[in-house]
């Protein structure tokens, strides 16, 4: 069962990745608030169509859980992607993605205090060394590239929407108990996406939509299918079967996949991001669990040596 979310989480990570390039694309056509309200209005459309279609409407769930869905589809949602969006108008790529890298250890900081979930040891030693990954990638291996980007107002906005897709995650762990992933999704995409929508009256479109071109709107139809259909549901799939300390750190896979699909278009990458690439697996096979398993496996293969070596001094012994 596992496993199988850790392979949704890497589909989370995979079209996060590719959401960047997607989004540069399509801003040239629409609005940050159009663009987000398009895709998410898409999305919630989608959602309902398939929990319609499922029967599986929990009328019992929906009005149980409907204040904690409105609080997390305007936290999550609405307040993240707003944050994100607008951030991005007043900073660089680099500094972004610095910020949001944190994510891990911040989720992990507030599941501590709101969830009251232990912190491991594997998890610290994970999550440092994806930070550590993050920052090679991102930062080609350049200290001075790191030192010259100074805290923007944008910045400070970036942060906040980090902020509030971490309480999204840990807030729903400690509050949706009986909701399933699937409803979660729902019913706070679609809050979140009537919120988009009404800000985009207020910012609208560059360009009239009659001059959108088809590619724009696949960009945006792509978003709205696989970044926010697919990537919201696994990511609240991972939140209820792994916890979201573990959950968090698939994110920081996010800048890996970015640096993936640069190599494809031709763009050169450095040794040190390379590492960082490294750094950043061993740092999610850490936090999740599997390099645990491998040591467990092989002291168990060294216990059974052990005992096999005692039988057969024994039997020397008594011969």
């Amino acid at each position: 069962m596992k496993s199988k979310v850790y392979a949704m989480l890497l589909g989370f990570a995979v079209f996060t990745g590719a959401t960047f390039n997607l989004t540069k694309f399509s801003l040239h056509y629409f609005s940050s608030a159009s663009a987000a309200g398009w895709r998410f209005g898409i999305a919630a459309v989608l959602m309902v169509l398939i929990i319609g279609i499922q029967k599986n409407v929990r009328w019992d769930i929906a009005k149980k859980y409907a204040g904690i869905y409105a609080v997390l589809g305007i936290i999550g949602v609405f307040g993240f992607n707003s944050l994100f969006f607008l951030g991005m108008k007043y900073t660089s790529p680099l500094n972004g993605a610095l910020i949001m890298a944190t994510n891990p250890l911040l989720t992990t900081i507030l599941a501590y205090f709101i969830v009251k979930t232990p912190i491991a040891r594997r998890q610290i030693i994970g999550i440092i060394l994806a930070l550590v990954g993050v920052i090679l990638v991102l930062t080609q291996g350049s200290f001075e590239v790191l030192t010259s980007h100074s805290i923007s107002f944008g910045d400070c906005l970036i942060l906040l929407g980090n902020l509030c897709w971490s309480l999204y995650g840990v807030l729903g762990k400690k509050y949706l108990s009986q909701s399933s992933s699937m409803e979660t999704t729902t019913y706070t995409m679609i809050i979140g996406a009537i919120c988009l929508l009404v800000l985009s009256l207020f910012l609208p479109s560059t360009q009239p939509l009659s001059e959108v071109t088809f590619t724009a709107w696949g960009a945006i139809l792509f978003m709205a299918i696989f970044t926010s259909v697919l990537g919201y549901l696994w990511w609240n799939k991972g939140m209820e079967t792994i916890g979201a300390a573990n959950t968090s750190l698939f994110f920081n896979l996010v800048p890996v996949v970015t640096m993936m699909i640069s190599i494809i278009t031709g763009t050169s990458v450095t040794i040190s991001q390379i590492a960082g690439t490294i750094l950043v697996i061993l740092g999610v096979l850490s936090s999740t669990g599997f390099l645990k398993l491998k040591k467990g496996q092989k002291l168990l293969s060294q216990d059974v040596r052990r005992k096999k070596l005692i039988s057969q001094n024994q039997m020397k012994n008594t011969l």
